[in-house]
Protein backbone atom coordinates (compact mmCIF):
# COMPACT_ATOMS: atom_id res chain seq x y z
CA UNK A 1 0.00 0.00 0.00
CA UNK A 2 1.41 3.37 -1.00
CA UNK A 3 1.72 6.34 1.28
CA UNK A 4 -1.09 8.10 -0.59
CA UNK A 5 -3.51 5.23 0.03
CA UNK A 6 -2.62 5.16 3.74
CA UNK A 7 -3.30 8.90 4.09
CA UNK A 8 -6.56 8.47 2.19
CA UNK A 9 -7.66 5.67 4.55
CA UNK A 10 -6.88 7.79 7.61
CA UNK A 11 -8.88 10.73 6.23
CA UNK A 12 -11.85 8.44 5.51
CA UNK A 13 -11.82 6.96 9.01
CA UNK A 14 -11.57 10.44 10.52
CA UNK A 15 -14.53 11.58 8.38
CA UNK A 16 -16.67 8.61 9.45
CA UNK A 17 -15.78 9.07 13.12
CA UNK A 18 -16.68 12.75 12.80
CA UNK A 19 -20.15 11.87 11.46
CA UNK A 20 -20.76 9.39 14.31
CA UNK A 21 -19.89 11.80 17.12
CA UNK A 22 -23.00 14.08 16.77
CA UNK A 23 -25.26 11.00 16.68
CA UNK A 24 -23.73 9.70 19.89
CA UNK A 25 -24.16 13.12 21.47
CA UNK A 26 -27.81 13.21 20.50
CA UNK A 27 -28.41 9.73 21.93
CA UNK A 28 -26.72 10.70 25.19
CA UNK A 29 -28.80 13.86 25.40
CA UNK A 30 -32.01 11.86 24.95
CA UNK A 31 -31.00 9.44 27.72
CA UNK A 32 -30.60 12.28 30.27
CA UNK A 33 -33.92 12.96 32.09
CA UNK A 34 -35.42 16.43 31.89
CA UNK A 35 -35.76 16.77 35.66
CA UNK A 36 -32.07 16.18 36.21
CA UNK A 37 -32.39 12.61 37.43
CA UNK A 38 -29.79 9.93 36.80
CA UNK A 39 -30.45 7.86 33.73
CA UNK A 40 -30.11 4.11 33.94
CA UNK A 41 -27.20 2.70 31.97
CA UNK A 42 -28.04 1.08 28.68
CA UNK A 43 -28.02 -2.66 28.53
CA UNK A 44 -25.18 -3.89 26.38
CA UNK A 45 -25.98 -6.25 23.59
CA UNK A 46 -26.54 -6.47 19.88
CA UNK A 47 -28.72 -3.78 18.41
CA UNK A 48 -31.49 -4.98 16.10
CA UNK A 49 -31.65 -3.25 12.76
CA UNK A 50 -34.37 -0.63 12.62
CA UNK A 51 -36.49 0.29 9.67
CA UNK A 52 -35.90 3.95 10.53
CA UNK A 53 -32.40 3.69 8.99
CA UNK A 54 -33.95 3.05 5.59
CA UNK A 55 -34.47 6.20 3.62
CA UNK A 56 -38.15 7.09 3.43
CA UNK A 57 -39.32 4.60 6.13
CA UNK A 58 -41.52 5.93 8.99
CA UNK A 59 -40.59 5.11 12.60
CA UNK A 60 -43.00 2.80 14.48
CA UNK A 61 -45.60 4.41 16.78
CA UNK A 62 -44.61 4.42 20.43
CA UNK A 63 -46.74 2.31 22.78
CA UNK A 64 -48.55 3.83 25.79
CA UNK A 65 -46.92 3.63 29.19
CA UNK A 66 -49.60 1.18 30.40
CA UNK A 67 -49.26 -1.18 27.42
CA UNK A 68 -46.74 -3.81 26.50
CA UNK A 69 -47.45 -4.14 22.79
CA UNK A 70 -48.47 -2.17 19.73
CA UNK A 71 -51.84 -3.96 19.63
CA UNK A 72 -52.74 -2.69 23.12
CA UNK A 73 -51.75 0.82 22.11
CA UNK A 74 -54.33 0.73 19.32
CA UNK A 75 -57.14 0.20 21.91
CA UNK A 76 -58.41 3.45 23.48
CA UNK A 77 -57.12 4.12 26.97
CA UNK A 78 -60.62 4.47 28.48
CA UNK A 79 -61.69 1.12 27.02
CA UNK A 80 -58.61 -0.61 28.44
CA UNK A 81 -59.32 0.84 31.88
CA UNK A 82 -62.98 -0.25 31.69
CA UNK A 83 -61.94 -3.77 30.66
CA UNK A 84 -59.45 -3.99 33.52
CA UNK A 85 -62.10 -2.91 36.03
CA UNK A 86 -64.65 -5.30 34.51
CA UNK A 87 -62.68 -8.52 34.82
CA UNK A 88 -61.54 -7.64 38.31
CA UNK A 89 -65.13 -6.95 39.37
CA UNK A 90 -66.19 -10.24 37.80
CA UNK A 91 -63.57 -12.11 39.82
CA UNK A 92 -64.63 -10.36 43.04
CA UNK A 93 -68.30 -11.09 42.31
CA UNK A 94 -67.54 -14.74 41.65
CA UNK A 95 -65.60 -15.09 44.89
CA UNK A 96 -68.37 -13.30 46.82
CA UNK A 97 -71.00 -15.59 45.29
CA UNK A 98 -68.97 -18.66 46.24
CA UNK A 99 -68.57 -17.40 49.82
CA UNK A 100 -72.30 -16.75 50.10
CA UNK A 101 -73.05 -20.25 48.84
CA UNK A 102 -70.67 -21.72 51.41
CA UNK A 103 -72.17 -19.62 54.20
CA UNK A 104 -75.68 -20.63 53.11
CA UNK A 105 -74.71 -24.29 53.12
CA UNK A 106 -73.27 -24.22 56.66
CA UNK A 107 -75.49 -21.47 58.07
CA UNK A 108 -76.56 -23.78 60.89
CA UNK A 109 -72.96 -23.41 62.13
CA UNK A 110 -72.18 -19.85 61.01
CA UNK A 111 -75.24 -18.22 62.59
CA UNK A 112 -74.73 -19.73 66.10
CA UNK A 113 -71.06 -18.73 65.99
CA UNK A 114 -72.00 -15.15 65.04
CA UNK A 115 -74.54 -14.98 67.88
CA UNK A 116 -71.92 -16.41 70.25
CA UNK A 117 -69.49 -13.67 69.22
CA UNK A 118 -72.13 -11.01 69.96
CA UNK A 119 -72.85 -12.52 73.37
CA UNK A 120 -69.14 -12.82 74.11
CA UNK A 121 -68.59 -9.15 73.27
CA UNK A 122 -71.47 -8.26 75.61
CA UNK A 123 -70.37 -10.47 78.52
CA UNK A 124 -66.58 -10.03 78.22
CA UNK A 125 -66.41 -7.02 80.62
CA UNK A 126 -68.20 -9.03 83.35
CA UNK A 127 -65.69 -11.86 82.94
CA UNK A 128 -62.89 -9.31 83.17
CA UNK A 129 -64.27 -7.96 86.46
CA UNK A 130 -64.36 -11.45 87.98
CA UNK A 131 -60.84 -12.19 86.73
CA UNK A 132 -59.57 -9.02 88.38
CA UNK A 133 -61.28 -10.26 91.56
CA UNK A 134 -58.98 -13.35 91.30
CA UNK A 135 -61.67 -15.79 90.15
CA UNK A 136 -60.40 -18.76 88.13
CA UNK A 137 -61.01 -18.19 84.42
CA UNK A 138 -63.33 -21.17 83.96
CA UNK A 139 -65.34 -20.30 87.08
CA UNK A 140 -65.67 -16.65 86.09
CA UNK A 141 -66.88 -17.62 82.62
CA UNK A 142 -69.39 -20.13 84.00
CA UNK A 143 -70.77 -17.63 86.54
CA UNK A 144 -71.28 -14.94 83.91
CA UNK A 145 -72.84 -17.33 81.39
CA UNK A 146 -75.23 -18.90 83.91
CA UNK A 147 -76.18 -15.47 85.27
CA UNK A 148 -77.00 -14.25 81.76
CA UNK A 149 -79.14 -17.33 81.09
CA UNK A 150 -81.05 -16.85 84.35
CA UNK A 151 -81.72 -13.19 83.51
CA UNK A 152 -82.98 -14.02 80.00
CA UNK A 153 -85.16 -16.95 81.13
CA UNK A 154 -86.61 -14.92 84.01
CA UNK A 155 -87.51 -12.00 81.73
CA UNK A 156 -89.16 -14.30 79.19
CA UNK A 157 -91.12 -16.02 81.93
CA UNK A 158 -92.49 -12.70 83.22
CA UNK A 159 -93.42 -11.60 79.70
CA UNK A 160 -95.23 -14.86 78.89
CA UNK A 161 -97.09 -14.92 82.20
CA UNK A 162 -98.34 -11.35 81.84
CA UNK A 163 -99.34 -11.99 78.25
CA UNK A 164 -101.33 -15.10 79.20
CA UNK A 165 -103.11 -13.22 81.99
CA UNK A 166 -104.06 -10.30 79.73
CA UNK A 167 -105.22 -12.21 76.65
CA UNK A 168 -108.87 -12.66 77.75
CA UNK A 169 -109.31 -8.96 78.52
CA UNK A 170 -107.59 -7.93 75.30
CA UNK A 171 -109.72 -10.31 73.19
CA UNK A 172 -112.90 -8.86 74.72
CA UNK A 173 -111.76 -5.31 74.03
CA UNK A 174 -110.71 -6.33 70.55
CA UNK A 175 -114.25 -7.55 69.86
CA UNK A 176 -115.58 -4.22 71.05
CA UNK A 177 -113.11 -2.43 68.82
CA UNK A 178 -114.15 -4.49 65.81
CA UNK A 179 -117.81 -3.62 66.47
CA UNK A 180 -116.91 0.06 66.73
CA UNK A 181 -115.09 -0.17 63.39
CA UNK A 182 -118.16 -1.81 61.83
CA UNK A 183 -120.42 0.95 63.16
CA UNK A 184 -118.00 3.58 61.81
CA UNK A 185 -118.01 1.93 58.40
CA UNK A 186 -121.82 2.09 58.37
CA UNK A 187 -122.29 5.60 59.74
CA UNK A 188 -119.02 7.16 58.57
CA UNK A 189 -118.13 8.70 55.23
CA UNK A 190 -118.08 5.28 53.50
CA UNK A 191 -121.78 4.46 54.33
CA UNK A 192 -121.35 0.72 53.74
CA UNK A 193 -124.45 -1.43 54.03
CA UNK A 194 -124.78 -4.67 55.98
CA UNK A 195 -124.72 -6.70 52.79
CA UNK A 196 -121.46 -5.09 51.70
CA UNK A 197 -119.85 -5.69 55.08
CA UNK A 198 -120.99 -9.31 55.08
CA UNK A 199 -119.62 -9.71 51.55
CA UNK A 200 -116.19 -8.42 52.58
CA UNK A 201 -116.19 -10.59 55.71
CA UNK A 202 -117.12 -13.67 53.65
CA UNK A 203 -114.35 -12.94 51.16
CA UNK A 204 -111.85 -12.66 54.03
CA UNK A 205 -112.97 -15.97 55.51
CA UNK A 206 -112.78 -17.62 52.09
CA UNK A 207 -109.21 -16.38 51.63
CA UNK A 208 -108.22 -17.68 55.08
CA UNK A 209 -109.75 -21.09 54.37
CA UNK A 210 -108.01 -21.28 51.01
CA UNK A 211 -104.62 -20.52 52.56
CA UNK A 212 -105.01 -22.69 55.65
CA UNK A 213 -102.94 -25.43 54.04
CA UNK A 214 -100.10 -23.00 53.45
CA UNK A 215 -100.20 -21.85 57.07
CA UNK A 216 -100.34 -25.46 58.27
CA UNK A 217 -97.42 -26.55 56.08
CA UNK A 218 -95.43 -23.58 57.32
CA UNK A 219 -96.15 -24.56 60.90
CA UNK A 220 -95.17 -28.15 60.19
CA UNK A 221 -91.92 -27.03 58.55
CA UNK A 222 -91.26 -24.82 61.56
CA UNK A 223 -91.83 -27.77 63.86
CA UNK A 224 -89.47 -29.84 61.73
CA UNK A 225 -86.69 -27.30 62.38
CA UNK A 226 -86.92 -27.60 66.16
CA UNK A 227 -83.98 -29.98 66.11
CA UNK A 228 -81.91 -27.41 64.23
CA UNK A 229 -82.93 -24.70 66.70
CA UNK A 230 -81.98 -26.90 69.63
CA UNK A 231 -78.64 -27.76 68.00
CA UNK A 232 -77.96 -24.11 67.31
CA UNK A 233 -78.80 -23.13 70.90
CA UNK A 234 -76.41 -25.71 72.32
CA UNK A 235 -73.70 -24.57 69.90
CA UNK A 236 -74.26 -20.94 70.94
CA UNK A 237 -73.82 -21.82 74.62
CA UNK A 238 -70.67 -23.88 74.10
CA UNK A 239 -69.13 -21.38 71.68
CA UNK A 240 -69.88 -18.46 74.02
CA UNK A 241 -68.26 -20.27 76.93
CA UNK A 242 -65.06 -21.03 75.02
CA UNK A 243 -64.92 -17.60 73.39
CA UNK A 244 -65.09 -16.00 76.82
CA UNK A 245 -62.55 -18.35 78.37
CA UNK A 246 -60.06 -18.94 75.53
CA UNK A 247 -60.79 -16.12 73.09
CA UNK A 248 -57.30 -14.56 73.29
CA UNK A 249 -55.62 -17.94 72.82
CA UNK A 250 -57.82 -18.76 69.81
CA UNK A 251 -57.01 -15.41 68.21
CA UNK A 252 -53.26 -15.86 68.70
CA UNK A 253 -53.51 -19.28 67.07
CA UNK A 254 -55.28 -17.80 64.04
CA UNK A 255 -52.76 -14.97 63.72
CA UNK A 256 -49.83 -17.40 63.77
CA UNK A 257 -51.29 -19.10 60.68
CA UNK A 258 -50.61 -15.97 58.62
CA UNK A 259 -47.30 -14.92 57.04
CA UNK A 260 -44.96 -13.22 59.49
CA UNK A 261 -44.99 -9.90 57.66
CA UNK A 262 -48.81 -9.66 57.88
CA UNK A 263 -49.28 -10.71 61.51
CA UNK A 264 -48.84 -7.29 63.09
CA UNK A 265 -51.41 -5.48 60.92
CA UNK A 266 -53.93 -8.34 61.08
CA UNK A 267 -53.59 -8.55 64.85
CA UNK A 268 -54.04 -4.78 65.16
CA UNK A 269 -57.11 -4.82 62.88
CA UNK A 270 -58.61 -7.79 64.73
CA UNK A 271 -58.22 -6.22 68.17
CA UNK A 272 -59.67 -2.92 66.95
CA UNK A 273 -62.60 -4.80 65.40
CA UNK A 274 -63.23 -6.64 68.66
CA UNK A 275 -63.30 -3.34 70.56
CA UNK A 276 -65.75 -1.98 67.98
CA UNK A 277 -67.99 -5.04 68.31
CA UNK A 278 -68.01 -4.77 72.10
CA UNK A 279 -68.76 -1.05 71.98
CA UNK A 280 -71.57 -1.62 69.47
CA UNK A 281 -73.24 -4.42 71.44
CA UNK A 282 -73.05 -2.64 74.79
CA UNK A 283 -74.25 0.65 73.29
CA UNK A 284 -77.12 -1.13 71.54
CA UNK A 285 -78.18 -2.81 74.79
CA UNK A 286 -78.08 0.51 76.64
CA UNK A 287 -80.04 2.33 73.93
CA UNK A 288 -82.60 -0.51 73.77
CA UNK A 289 -83.03 -0.42 77.55
CA UNK A 290 -83.60 3.36 77.49
CA UNK A 291 -86.15 3.00 74.68
CA UNK A 292 -88.00 0.22 76.48
CA UNK A 293 -88.11 2.12 79.78
CA UNK A 294 -89.24 5.35 78.13
CA UNK A 295 -92.08 3.78 76.13
CA UNK A 296 -92.99 1.43 79.00
CA UNK A 297 -93.44 4.36 81.42
CA UNK A 298 -95.92 6.07 79.09
CA UNK A 299 -97.77 2.79 78.53
CA UNK A 300 -98.19 2.46 82.30
CA UNK A 301 -99.23 6.11 82.68
CA UNK A 302 -102.00 5.78 80.07
CA UNK A 303 -103.06 2.38 81.41
CA UNK A 304 -102.33 0.45 78.21
CA UNK A 305 -102.48 -3.35 78.68
CA UNK A 306 -99.39 -5.52 78.23
CA UNK A 307 -97.12 -2.65 79.23
CA UNK A 308 -94.29 -4.96 80.29
CA UNK A 309 -94.50 -7.32 77.27
CA UNK A 310 -94.65 -4.35 74.92
CA UNK A 311 -91.63 -2.78 76.63
CA UNK A 312 -89.80 -6.09 76.27
CA UNK A 313 -90.77 -6.16 72.57
CA UNK A 314 -89.38 -2.64 72.15
CA UNK A 315 -86.15 -3.77 73.85
CA UNK A 316 -85.75 -6.72 71.48
CA UNK A 317 -86.74 -4.70 68.43
CA UNK A 318 -84.06 -2.09 69.13
CA UNK A 319 -81.41 -4.66 68.22
CA UNK A 320 -82.58 -4.34 64.60
CA UNK A 321 -81.81 -0.67 63.88
CA UNK A 322 -84.48 1.50 62.25
CA UNK A 323 -86.75 -1.40 61.23
CA UNK A 324 -87.11 -3.15 64.60
CA UNK A 325 -87.92 0.00 66.55
CA UNK A 326 -90.58 0.99 64.01
CA UNK A 327 -92.28 -2.43 64.07
CA UNK A 328 -92.35 -2.66 67.87
CA UNK A 329 -93.76 0.87 68.05
CA UNK A 330 -96.53 -0.05 65.58
CA UNK A 331 -97.52 -3.00 67.77
CA UNK A 332 -97.76 -0.74 70.84
CA UNK A 333 -99.91 1.75 68.92
CA UNK A 334 -102.26 -0.99 67.68
CA UNK A 335 -102.73 -2.37 71.19
CA UNK A 336 -103.51 1.15 72.43
CA UNK A 337 -105.98 1.65 69.56
CA UNK A 338 -107.82 -1.60 70.29
CA UNK A 339 -107.90 -1.12 74.04
CA UNK A 340 -108.29 2.61 74.62
CA UNK A 341 -109.41 4.23 71.39
CA UNK A 342 -107.85 6.55 68.82
CA UNK A 343 -106.94 9.40 71.20
CA UNK A 344 -104.60 7.35 73.38
CA UNK A 345 -103.31 5.56 70.28
CA UNK A 346 -102.27 8.91 68.80
CA UNK A 347 -100.60 9.86 72.09
CA UNK A 348 -98.66 6.57 72.15
CA UNK A 349 -97.73 7.13 68.50
CA UNK A 350 -96.29 10.53 69.41
CA UNK A 351 -94.40 8.98 72.32
CA UNK A 352 -92.92 6.27 70.08
CA UNK A 353 -91.85 8.80 67.43
CA UNK A 354 -90.35 11.10 70.09
CA UNK A 355 -88.37 8.27 71.70
CA UNK A 356 -87.07 7.09 68.34
CA UNK A 357 -85.99 10.61 67.40
CA UNK A 358 -84.22 10.94 70.76
CA UNK A 359 -82.50 7.62 70.11
CA UNK A 360 -81.40 8.44 66.57
CA UNK A 361 -80.18 11.99 67.12
CA UNK A 362 -78.95 12.00 70.73
CA UNK A 363 -78.46 8.57 72.28
CA UNK A 364 -76.73 6.69 69.46
CA UNK A 365 -74.27 9.47 68.52
CA UNK A 366 -73.53 10.13 72.20
CA UNK A 367 -73.16 6.51 73.33
CA UNK A 368 -71.75 4.82 70.23
CA UNK A 369 -69.59 7.65 68.98
CA UNK A 370 -67.75 7.77 65.69
CA UNK A 371 -66.04 4.39 66.13
CA UNK A 372 -69.16 2.45 65.13
CA UNK A 373 -71.02 5.13 63.16
CA UNK A 374 -72.58 3.68 60.01
CA UNK A 375 -74.51 5.56 57.35
CA UNK A 376 -78.28 4.83 57.43
CA UNK A 377 -78.19 3.62 53.81
CA UNK A 378 -75.56 1.04 54.76
CA UNK A 379 -77.73 -0.05 57.69
CA UNK A 380 -80.81 -0.51 55.47
CA UNK A 381 -78.89 -2.43 52.80
CA UNK A 382 -77.24 -4.62 55.44
CA UNK A 383 -80.55 -5.43 57.12
CA UNK A 384 -82.20 -6.25 53.77
CA UNK A 385 -79.33 -8.52 52.76
CA UNK A 386 -79.37 -10.19 56.20
CA UNK A 387 -83.11 -10.86 55.98
CA UNK A 388 -82.73 -12.38 52.51
CA UNK A 389 -79.81 -14.59 53.54
CA UNK A 390 -80.73 -15.64 57.09
CA UNK A 391 -84.10 -14.16 58.11
CA UNK A 392 -84.45 -12.44 61.48
CA UNK A 393 -81.07 -13.73 62.64
CA UNK A 394 -79.41 -12.23 59.58
CA UNK A 395 -81.03 -8.87 60.35
CA UNK A 396 -79.65 -9.02 63.89
CA UNK A 397 -76.12 -9.94 62.79
CA UNK A 398 -75.78 -7.83 59.64
CA UNK A 399 -75.29 -4.39 61.23
CA UNK A 400 -72.59 -5.39 63.76
CA UNK A 401 -70.88 -7.33 60.97
CA UNK A 402 -70.80 -4.18 58.83
CA UNK A 403 -69.41 -2.19 61.78
CA UNK A 404 -66.65 -4.76 62.36
CA UNK A 405 -65.71 -4.94 58.67
CA UNK A 406 -65.66 -1.16 58.49
CA UNK A 407 -63.16 -0.95 61.35
CA UNK A 408 -61.03 -3.83 60.05
CA UNK A 409 -60.75 -2.41 56.54
CA UNK A 410 -59.88 1.04 57.86
CA UNK A 411 -57.12 -0.34 60.08
CA UNK A 412 -55.70 -2.56 57.36
CA UNK A 413 -55.70 0.28 54.85
CA UNK A 414 -54.19 2.81 57.28
CA UNK A 415 -50.63 3.90 56.47
CA UNK A 416 -49.83 4.95 60.02
CA UNK A 417 -49.28 1.37 61.23
CA UNK A 418 -45.52 0.95 61.79
CA UNK A 419 -43.66 -1.91 60.21
CA UNK A 420 -42.79 -4.30 63.02
CA UNK A 421 -39.68 -6.44 62.64
CA UNK A 422 -40.42 -10.15 62.08
CA UNK A 423 -38.73 -11.12 65.37
CA UNK A 424 -40.96 -8.74 67.30
CA UNK A 425 -44.02 -10.12 65.53
CA UNK A 426 -43.11 -13.66 66.48
CA UNK A 427 -42.51 -12.68 70.08
CA UNK A 428 -45.78 -10.75 70.24
CA UNK A 429 -47.74 -13.60 68.70
CA UNK A 430 -46.31 -16.06 71.20
CA UNK A 431 -46.89 -13.85 74.23
CA UNK A 432 -49.44 -15.21 76.73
Amino acid sequence: MSRFERVRGRLRRAYESGRGSPRVGRIDAEDVPVDGGVASPATPGPVAPSSATVVGAEPPAAAHNSTSSRDDADVPHALRIAAAWSWRLLVIGLVTWALLRIVGTIRIVIIPLAIALLLSALLAPAVGWLLRARFPRSLATAVVLVGGLVAVIGTLTLVVNEFIQGVPELSEKSSQGVRQIQNWLKTGPLHLSDSQLNKYIDEGQTWINANTSKFTSGALSTAATLAEVLTGTILVLFATFFFLRDGARIWRFLVRLLPVAARWKVDDAGRASWLTLGAYVRATVLVAFIDAVGIGIFLVIFDIPFAFPLAALVFLGAFIPIVGAALSGVVAVLVALVDSGPVKALIILGVVIGVQQLEGHVLQPLIMGRAVAIHPLGVIIGIAAGVVLAGITGALVSVPLIAVLNTAVRRLAARTVPDTPPDAVVVASQAP
